[in-house]
């Protein structure tokens, strides 16, 4: 099929070319039968064989060249430099030379533009990373004063304190992931994880800003497990809790948080739902919750919204496999679900 292609093109590149040989024949064959009506037959014959030989030939010659500026063609767009331009150009029609030539200094413009556009980000990549951690001394060092002179700070003051560094502590770690989207290696080490259980740690490590904002925990169903990766699952749960305290409603005055799993009988996952009793998310802005740096009408409700938290939980959820879903309605809360994927964990022993 490959071959009846290559000569399929390779006639309708050529048409006029062999339309004008096919109607040469024609002009030949209508003057032999002119001047030689007894031996009609066999010169037609002849002209025939000629022709179709002197037609084969140039095709397999054609396919041939074609096959080489192709293959010199793929070296010249992986690596315009100035020598597999060369060579482009001698295996190529000279009526050519002007559009390779041409073509080989806007790619290595492009190029050039792009080498130094990664060097940039390699450079703010490092940038943030070394920042964030040396954001976190002095956050380390808070939580050491914080842990050793409780005594010298009444419990109101040390809890706003403690608010305050989750917050941070919160906000750098969104930095981090966020340059990390990016890269090239992630080391995610997928292992059982027992959901419920990881949620009540994840709770309790949120705890001052939860109590903050005055949230009452529920845990619903049964603990089930699933495989993934400890520390982007802690991510994921801990963006959603920052949302959903973030979102709290000035005025609502029992905020819940509930963590409930599911049993998919159908498609045979694991789902938790993460569900909260805030303002809601409108009908026209649900589509939109994840997408970056969306903040929606709920932005209202905080001028610190920056749509971001969300966003990096798709991230890190397309990363490891997870399912994500949300329902709302303006008033009623919101609720996101996480649908794990389904692993037969027969295979891992």
């Amino acid at each position: 099929m490959k071959w009846i292609k290559q000569i399929y093109d390779c006639f309708h590149a050529y048409k006029q070319w062999f339309l004008i040989v096919i109607v040469t024949n024609l002009l030949f064959i209508f003057l032999a039968w002119l001047a030689y009506p007894e031996s009609f037959q066999a010169l037609v014959g002849l002209m025939i064989i000629f022709t179709l030989a002197m037609i084969s030939l140039p095709v397999f010659m054609i396919i041939r060249r074609q096959k080489r500026i192709e293959a010199v063609f793929q070296d010249f767009l992986a690596e315009p430099n100035e020598t597999n331009e060369e060579i482009l150009c001698r295996v190529s029609p000279k009526t050519h030379w002007s559009f390779i030539r041409s073509m080989g200094t806007v790619l290595r413009s492009y190029q050039s533009e792009l080498n130094e556009q990664v060097a940039q980000l390699t450079d703010y990549e490092n940038y943030i990373e070394g920042w964030v951690h040396e954001m976190k001394k002095p956050l380390s060092l808070m939580t050491l004063v914080l842990d050793n002179r409780s005594d010298e700070m009444s419990p109101l003051v040390r809890h706003r304190m403690l608010h305050v560094r989750d917050q941070m502590l919160g906000d750098i770690e969104r930095i981090l992931y966020f340059a990390r989207l990016g890269a090239a290696h992630k080391d995610y080490i997928f292992e059982p994880i027992s959901i419920l259980a990881f949620c009540k740690q994840t709770i309790e490590n949120h705890k001052t800003l939860l109590d903050e904002s005055g949230f009452q925990i529920q845990f619903l169903g049964e603990e089930m497990e699933i495989l993934s990766d400890r520390k982007g699952f802690a991510f994921i749960l801990s963006q959603i809790i920052a949302n959903s305290t973030q979102y709290v409603a000035q005025n609502q005055d029992r905020p819940i948080l509930t963590f409930e799993t599911v049993h998919d009988e159908v498609s045979d996952q694991t789902i938790l739902n993460i569900s909260d009793n805030g303002p809601g998310v409108s009908e026209e802005d649900l589509p939109f919750l994840f997408d970056k740096a969306f903040t929606g009408s709920r932005g209202a409700y905080t001028r610190q919204a920056t749509g971001m938290g969300l966003f990096l939980v798709s991230k890190m959820a397309y990363d490891l496999a997870i399912q994500l879903d949300a329902e709302s309605e303006l008033g009623s809360g919101l609720t996101i679900s996480l649908r794990f994927p389904n692993v037969n964990k027969k295979l891992l022993y």
